[in-house]
């Protein structure tokens, strides 16, 4: 079964933030557990080079687009690596191969009539790269997503794509899941705008707006594409040996793009539609909106290097719900450290590998007791994945590692005959279950998974042939 998954590819006018990392581990955690399944998995993202901020954010610098895009692309890069991301491509829009094959979209929507020219004025926010009405803005007339800033007004003539067309199909789609959104408040909110009714938008700005940076308009070298044109185009350009995609992954700040104008465009062109469309929350710091007036935006790097790569992972994955807004403060990530990592599977993983490598040999099954709770963890944690929710599903990894410290503290097989049969049944059980544990996290915490690994040797079917105690612990209490 093929698994192509697209994580959303961000604005290079900054270096990423936590928000960033979220999504990315998020993608990963997807992608590694369909490569586990055995599914020939795709996972991609990029860089998002295209867009006016980008420009905008060069001047201020005194730098040229391309230099502050490679600069910013090579951070990004950075934190993937950082984080144990297992990407496929990191595909950036201003490649060559990017842009023939969105001017191949463009020609599509042209050959299906969809495409037409007028003068136009409205209000633009620079920071969504989207024209807005004035009833989609707060009451200080401004954007939502970036309070604080002026809309600019524009008036130029350009090309428009006729998105009305595609409205009651769009509506049809996402009611029948045939374009899945979830979740499914997401997915309310996506028939609301379409109900509202649609109106048909600009897709490209003039060269002199664009300042000569983007994606050409075939045929026209006084137009560039509109950067959410060419940007949705990405997931297709990146790997289209694998379009469609199985899943969008993106933040709830870009919903109407991918629940709207992606689709209507595909429909446009006679493409293939995406699968799913998986939208996940932002996250806050200590209960207030990231924002750099605040003051408050985390970078991923820094926490990586201070408390290390899976401790990150874990944080994100556990407090922050996949399909809902989640909080960070370094004072739950310690908490949540100390409890759940080095007291819970840390302390779990020492005793169960401690007391087992005395033991000559393990080889029976665990008994059913045991194996029932097994088999009960990794049909629910399959169960949480497929109905995306991360946070569940490690939370019932969790409860198997409870249940495994409860059977070694009922037992105490330290005060066993060594090597008695009594002795080895209870440990062998306990070495089953964090073996398990072990294949479980794999997805989620990959560099863990892979060091126990290394202390629990056992063959296809499961017999296990030797163990030995870590040399480290695996995480030292913060």
């Amino acid at each position: 079964m093929k698994f192509y998954i697209t994580a959303a590819i961000p604005y290079v006018n900054a270096k990423p933030h936590l928000g960033h990392a979220l999504e990315f581990i998020q993608g990963d955690v997807f992608a590694r557990y369909h490569r586990q399944k055995g599914d020939e998995t795709f996972y991609l993202t990029g860089a998002d080079e295209n867009s006016l901020k980008n420009v905008q954010a060069a001047e201020k610098l005194g730098a040229s687009t391309q230099s502050l895009c490679d600069t910013n692309t090579d951070a990004f890069l950075a934190l993937i690596d950082s984080a144990n991301i297992q990407l496929d491509n990191f595909q950036r829009s201003s490649s060559a191969k990017h842009h023939a094959s969105s001017q191949d979209l463009w020609r599509r929507c042209q050959a299906s009539d969809d495409i037409y020219k007028k003068t136009y004025k409205g209000l633009y926010c620079v920071g969504c790269e989207v024209f807005y009405t004035s009833d989609e803005l707060d009451e200080k007339g401004e954007c939502f997503e970036h309070p604080g800033k002026p809309l600019d007004v524009v008036e130029e003539e350009n090309y428009f794509f006729r998105l009305s067309k595609y409205q009651e199909q769009l509506i049809k789609l996402i009611e029948t899941d045939e374009y899945k959104i979830t979740p499914e408040t997401k997915k309310n909110e996506a028939l609301g705008f379409l109900r509202q009714g649609l109106e048909d938008i600009s897709i490209s700005r003039s060269k002199e707006r664009a300042k000569g940076w983007g994606v050409p308009v075939p045929e026209d070298e006084e137009q560039f594409m509109y950067v959410w044109f060419d940007a949705l185009n990405v997931y297709r350009s990146g790997a289209p040996d694998y379009w469609p995609a199985q899943m969008h992954l993106i933040g709830k700040g870009i919903l109407r793009f991918h629940a709207i104008y992606w689709p209507a465009i595909l429909l446009s062109a006679n493409l293939p539609l995406p699968k799913e469309l998986l939208v996940h929350g932002y996250i806050t710091i200590n209960n207030q909106k990231m924002s750099k007036t605040l003051g408050n935006v985390i970078d991923p790097m820094e926490l990586i290097e201070k408390y290390g790569t899976d401790p990150v992972r874990y944080y994100l994955l556990r407090e922050i719900p996949t399909d809902a807004d989640g909080d960070f403060s370094e004072d739950k990530f310690i908490a949540r450290f100390n409890a759940d990592l080095a007291n819970g599977i840390g302390n779990f993983a020492s005793r169960v590998l401690t007391l087992a490598e005395k033991l000559t040999l393990i080889t029976q099954a665990p008994t059913a007791q045991v194996k029932e709770k097994i088999q009960e963890t990794k049909k629910t944690v399959q169960e949480k994945i497929e109905s995306r929710k991360l946070h569940d599903a490690l939370a019932s990894i969790w409860e198997l590692i409870s249940f495994g410290d409860g059977y070694i503290n009922q037992h105490a097989p330290w005060k066993m005959e060594t090597d008695s049969e009594e002795q080895t049944e209870v440990l062998s059980n306990c070495v089953h279950i964090l073996l398990e544990t072990t294949r479980l996290l794999t997805p989620f915490l990959p560099d863990t998974a892979e060091a126990l690994h290394k202390n629990i040797k056992s063959d296809p079917e499961g017999n296990i042939a030797q163990v030995k105690k870590p040399s480290t612990p695996l995480f030292q209490r913060l």
